[in-house]
């Protein structure tokens, strides 16, 4: 078997609502080799995996998947549900899969849920592996397979701490985005509502409360001029001060590093001068700044406080054993280690116990040796610190805490100065306040772990993220989301997109925006290039700024990642044409249709999906739209819009050519479509369309009639607010009409403006990119000569094809076309825009439908034209050109 493609889908897809795998998977010679001719093949399955006995499949029950197997299926199929299982088996679970037949034999599409991409794509290569040994009878050794698995999860998976924070903001439906793979950096929520957090540490934090907690000396000085007890200590440079400051406190003191974290370098109850001179180099090692400070007896209190309230405590206790009369100190480190909560760093409940020199002091301060065997129910220490990133414990004593325990945390945490505080107390027990006892906090920490709080060794775990989450959102009703619009369909998604935000933008919010063109935030360019796909709607959606995004979708994205979010406010699908069919497994338009419904599925159950009620693809795909439904029609009398209207559907339409609203029995009017200048005074009518599906999505959006009066009257199709799309521009006589149409039904709609321009000839430019099938190339230079007067060819992007096929397509459909068009191929663009200029004469029109808009008009605006021919006048009707040029 191989595998063709394999990429994530991070979004809702063609396939499945929610992010998924897709693999492309060829089975080659095992298309000839179903299951039921494999001998012993279940029972050698469910040996390797015996929990596949709960897969489902499509017979409903548990075993289905086996009775399947044992009927006969494709190993594909295998496939599908041994990476499920996989996954499931590393502690991600998943249930979701589907294996589909493509076009070409042998070959399958196999989708599967994942929770962590990189363990989901991980599993699937495990997989396809697995059951190509399975089916061909080799040896299969299932540990490796899920030690390999378990590596990968541990290299990409949040912290507990981190994690425990997003968990909770995704109870609250706050979406979350990673962003960075290698760090525990997290965006919480969109746009202007968005808070970000790296582990504990969040966008609020205070950095000069940061730095006091970094300070030791300066944590000490805040907190003892406050009252609040801690040790007696002094910062030391040298040994000599260090031995002069621990006689001057007097035996037992405790060392640590000036600045440092999880315990490193730490030595406590240090009793002469020649353990002391160790316990100093081995903080000095951390930082060449040595605290020297009286030792606090007590048991190890951390004490979290979170937006000012104590939310967890837990006692803490070092790493230890416990002896039992028979086994060695090591051999007890070892069964120790063994345990399944243990894992290396922050990875599990618990963490290693690695045995250092601050150990073998510790064993040796004991008198014991790692050969010792340690009498039956006593406690060894193995380190001077209780931290549980170096192996020690943790018990909940959350309940324990005396009111005034209580208030000296959140007080510490207010003088401090952080939003989340770790606080480290030395103290007999919590359950009295700290003056009635030997008691002293000996730091307090900026970005403390949850990890004691969520699953403490003994004890209630305490559900801490949470906590995180309502400070940062205080609104129980705010989810952290802005405004979604995605607009969708064949034709016109980049003009209605840029509508849309002029709507909104005009009735005052800030506006990203991502189209095939460029991303823009509130009016400013920051990108330009073809941003119609998921990535730019994570850069929209992670700008600081933006109120509300509006997006662009095209099916290449759909199809290649999902889409760039769970859910939109507003789905917009405009039409459904023949376009790009034949990539991605979209060879008819019913598919197309099911890939374009994709936006309108992914709509919230309290947003609203915009409906081309004139495309009857469109309008069957409304099974897939969620929320409420606004139609759009140049049709005022179609029969399912009045339908939609009685039953108090919303509905834009045009009347008495007025663009109006209907609902029920209201009619309200919008404004004349001749006040619309994108709609050429309504020669224009798929921009016409293109105003009503906009005036639709505003409205969903809260906005009023009159703001998308105001708004459609004040956007024009000049190349400063829809550049490329229905440009006209005037100079020296001549009219010059730029346009991106490049398929056949949007030529076909742009065919209807470009006769209604007066012209003495149509003069067109013109090319496809060579990923359209052969017949669409055909029919692309068929249309394109029945619009002119003469067409010049040139090419683009060839994707694959050979140089000069695509032209030589446009060139054979339009050379079939009985006339007096002239057609020649000049296969640069640039040459064939100067050619066309060469050849027009004042009173021509050019239609160019290029990618260099802005050389186009720079080159034409230089130009001077001759006067015309001597040729018959058309008798259109005048429409004046938006862009008059000097």
């Amino acid at each position: 078997m191989k595998i063709l493609e394999h990429r994530a889908l991070r979004g809702p897809n063609y396939y499945s609502r929610y992010r998924a795998i897709f693999m492309r998977l060829d089975i080659e010679e095992l298309e000839e080799r179903p299951s039921d001719t494999v001998p012993g093949i279940v029972g050698r399955l469910t040996t390797l995996i015996p929990s596949l006995q709960e897969h489902r499949c499509s017979v409903g029950r548990p075993g289905g998947f086996l009775e399947r197997l044992e009927r006969g299926t494709w190993a594909g199929h295998v496939v599908e549900h041994v990476v499920i299982e996989l996954q499931n088996l590393i502690g991600f679970s998943v249930g979701y899969g589907k294996t589909i037949d493509s076009y070409e034999t042998g070959i399958y599409n196999v989708v599967y849920r994942y929770r962590d991409e990189a363990c989901g794509l991980a599993a699937g290569v495990e997989a396809v592996d697995l059951v190509a040994r399975l089916f061909n009878d080799e040896p299969i050794d299932m540990e490796p397979i899920l030690e390999r698995l378990r590596q990968v999860r541990d290299d990409h998976m949040l912290g507990p701490s981190t994690a425990s924070i997003v968990d909770a903001a995704v109870r609250r439906d706050i979406p979350y985005t990673r962003l960075s793979e290698e760090s525990s950096y997290i965006q919480l929520g969109h746009g202007h509502r968005q808070k970000r957090i790296q582990a504990t540490v969040t966008c609020q934090t205070d950095l000069i409360g940061y730095s006091i907690a970094d300070d030791k000396d300066w944590t000490k000085q805040i907190l003892g001029d406050a009252g609040i007890p801690v040790p007696q200590g002094q910062v030391c440079g040298s040994f000599e001060e260090a031995l002069e400051a621990a006689r001057y406190i007097g035996y037992p003191v405790a060392t640590k590093p000036l600045i440092g974290n999880h315990g490193r370098g730490v030595s406590t109850n240090i009793e002469d001068d020649h353990a002391l001179r160790e316990a100093f180099e081995i903080a000095s090692h951390r930082n060449p700044s040595v605290i020297v400070e009286q030792y606090v007896r007590g048991e190890d209190h951390r004490l979290l406080v979170i937006d000012g309230k104590l939310v967890a405590a837990a006692r803490r206790r070092p790493a230890h054993v416990i002896g039992d009369g028979a086994t060695t100190l090591q051999a007890l480190v070892e069964r120790e280690n063994r345990d399944p909560r243990r894992g290396v760093g922050h990875e599990n409940l618990l963490t290693q116990i690695v045995l250092d020199e601050q150990s073998e002091r510790m064993i040796d301060q004991q008198n014991l040796t790692l050969q010792s065997v340690i009498p039956a129910g006593e406690m060894v220490y193995l380190k001077p610190t209780a931290n549980l990133s170096t192996g020690g414990t943790a018990t909940d004593v959350t309940d324990d805490v005396h009111p005034e325990v209580k208030y000296a945390a959140e007080r510490i945490a207010r003088l401090v100065g952080l939003d989340i505080i770790g606080i480290d107390l030395l103290a007999e027990t919590l359950s009295r306040p700290l003056e009635e006892q030997s008691a002293g906090v000996v730091e307090v920490n900026a970005g403390p772990g949850f990890r004691m709080h969520i699953s403490p060794t003994h004890g209630s775990g305490r559900d801490v993220g949470h906590h995180v989450v309502d400070m940062l959102f205080p609104d129980p009703e705010s989810n952290a989301r802005i405004p979604i619009v995605a607009v969708t369909g064949t034709n016109g998604k980049t003009t209605t997109v840029r509508l849309i935000s002029h709507l909104l933008r005009h009735a005052g919010r800030n506006v990203g925006m991502a189209c095939t063109g460029a991303i823009e935030i509130d009016n400013h360019v920051i990108m330009r290039g073809d941003y119609s796909g998921p990535q730019a709607a994570a850069i929209v959606l992670r700008e600081p700024t933006v109120e509300t995004a509006v997006l662009e979708v095209a099916r290449g994205g759909i199809m290649r990642r999902g889409l760039g979010f769970d859910e939109c406010d507003v789905g917009v699908l405009l039409n459904i044409a023949s376009d790009h069919l034949g990539e991605h497994e979209i060879h008819t338009l019913d598919e197309l249709a099911r890939c374009k419904t994709v936006v309108i599925d992914a709509v919230s159950k309290s947003g609203t999906a915009v409906l081309n009620a004139d495309d009857p693809r469109v309008l069957a795909g409304q099974e897939w739209a969620r929320g409420e439904t606004i139609f759009f029609t140049m049709d005022p009398d179609s029969r399912p819009v009045r339908q939609h209207v009685r039953e108090h559907g919303m509905a834009f339409t045009v009347h008495n050519e007025r663009i109006v609203m209907r609902q029920g029995h209201v009619e309200a009017e919008v404004i004349p479509v001749v006040d619309v200048p994108i709609t050429f005074e309504g020669h224009a009518r798929f921009n016409v369309a293109n105003a009503l599906a906009a005036s639709a999505a505003a409205y969903a959006l809260g906005l009023s009639i009159a703001d998308i009066q105001m708004g459609l009257q004040t956007f024009h199709p000049s190349p400063g607010q829809n550049p490329g799309r229905t440009n006209l521009i005037e100079a020296e006589g001549m009219k010059v009409l730029i346009d991106y149409g490049h398929n056949v039904p949007a030529l076909e709609a742009l065919s209807e403006l470009v006769s209604a321009i007066p012209a003495g000839r149509r003069i067109g430019v013109a090319s496809a990119p060579g990923n359209r099938r052969d017949e669409d190339l055909v029919s692309l230079g068929t249309l394109l000569a029945r619009m002119h007067d003469i067409v010049y060819i040139y090419e683009t992007d060839s994707r694959g094809r050979p140089p000069g096929e695509a032209a030589g397509l446009l060139r054979d459909g339009a050379e079939s076309v009985a006339g007096a068009c002239r057609v020649e191929i000049i296969m640069e663009e640039a040459q064939a825009v100067d050619r066309a200029f060469d050849e027009a004469s004042q009173g021509d029109l050019l239609v160019l439908l290029i990618d260099d808009i802005a050389g186009a008009i720079e080159r034409f605006r230089g130009r001077r034209f001759s006067p015309p021919a001597p040729t018959a006048s058309t008798d259109a009707a005048p429409i004046d050109p938006i862009d008059k040029a000097p």
